[in-house]
């Protein structure tokens, strides 16, 4: 069988009929040798009954989710592509050549863009249409550099296998950025073709909640994208609060009529650690996603262990501790050059604070090189 025309359903008998009489219309007017399947997320009204009427094949998927009811239904698929969309009527499915023409010349996943067909007035609400879905577009092609204009278009096609081997498991509306991210990062071929978005014929409230499903797109396009999460944005503070306090270390720093100085040197001094713990949680991540197969492996991932081992962090580690002594060293004789009375504090933290920072990061270091050896050791385990 070469097509499979997919439509998640929860309580759609206002619309189902039409769209799947559309699909079967549409296959049959192309001769094309396919299956219209539904499925259905647990629908309370009469949608199951009116699609196995019109010749539909149902299945039912007890956990529920949109995530959850695509995926049953792609694994439930019998043909070799699948065409998906929502059986609410807001897409046209009598119109799906572009998207088949494009998977037979062996495109791996073609997605609709509505912003380039059209969308009808009142098909979108405003802030779907002119802020959320243009902003997570955005960062999406930002984090993963996928040239899809409309990451959240309902409207999609894809090779069945290759869909299913990079490993969707999001359960929400979040499966629609899953679908994108995944095919980009496991080099997918992805192209766009325009379509068009009509206002629903539903007579309730869509499934989707704006805000919650928004938050939840974004979270994954953070959760997937570790150096935009983590790395990016330490390297930043760390090398801030590093120059920070090469220069607080030395002399108080003026800024204007602005005196920086001890008070500043401490939190810079944290913002060095915080940069710090920000770039090796970014470390590791990346090595968790790979040796669980959440992102796959590359030729960076396979050399890391041999510039992140134990023994050359434990001698960096060591380093940087006896840096921390001996300004802690430096520190004492302070004191004890003024009889252990009290101290001027602008002399005795200059040296002081460098050195609690320092004994913080050489610990640290220690610890995670002993952690990227655990984590090195599991991944040579899982390619054996």
């Amino acid at each position: 069988m070469e097509l499979t025309i997919l439509m998640p359903c929860l309580n759609e008998e206002k619309t189902i009929a039409t769209c799947i009489r559309k699909a079967i219309n549409f296959l049959s007017a192309n001769e094309i040798e396919g299956e219209v399947l539904i499925a259905d997320n647990g629908s309370k009204d009469r949608s199951v009954e009116i699609s196995k009427k019109l010749g539909a094949r149902v299945i039912e998927i007890s956990e529920k989710g949109y995530g959850n009811a695509l995926y049953k239904g792609i694994q439930a698929a019998k043909g070799k592509y699948v065409i998906m969309g929502d059986s609410d009527d807001s897409y046209d499915f009598s119109k799906l050549i572009p998207f088949l023409e494009k998977l037979r010349e062996g495109t791996d996943f073609v997605i609709g863009n509505r912003f380039k067909g059209g969308i009808e007035k009142g098909a979108m609400p405003f802030l779907n249409r002119y802020i959320g879905n243009p902003v997570l577009s955005f960062i999406g092609r930002l984090f993963f550099k996928i040239e899809v204009g409309d990451f959240h278009c309902g409207l999609r096609g894809f090779y069945r296998d290759k869909m299913l081997s990079i490993g969707l498991n999001t359960t929400g509306m979040e499966f629609a950025s899953e679908m994108v991210v995944k095919s980009a990062i496991f080099n997918l071929t992805i192209s766009e073709v325009p379509t068009t978005l009509s206002k629903d014929g539903r007579d309730r409230k869509p499934h989707l909640n704006p805000w919650r499903d928004g938050w939840r797109h974004l979270r994954f396009l953070l959760i997937f994208s570790p150096k935009w999460l983590f790395l990016y944005p330490g390297l930043l503070v760390l090398l801030f609060g590093l120059l920070l306090s090469i220069t607080l270390a030395i002399a108080p720093f003026k800024l204007g009529h602005i005196i920086l100085d001890i008070h500043s040197l401490l939190f810079s001094s944290s913002l060095v650690i915080i940069g710090f713990q920000l770039v090796t949680f970014f470390a590791f991540t990346k090595i968790y996603a790979v040796t669980h197969g959440l992102l796959p492996s590359s030729k960076r991932f396979n050399t890391i262990f041999k510039y992140l081992n134990l023994e050359r962090g434990l001698i960096i580690g060591i380093c940087i501790i006896f840096m921390g002594i001996f300004l802690t060293i430096k520190s004492f004789l302070i004191w004890y050059n003024a009889d252990f009375k009290e101290l001027i504090p602008q002399i005795v933290l200059r040296s002081a604070i460098p050195a609690v920072t320092f004994l913080i990061l050489g610990f640290q270091i220690i610890i995670y090189s002993f952690f990227f050896s655990i984590l090195g050791l599991e991944s040579k385990n899982q390619k054996t």
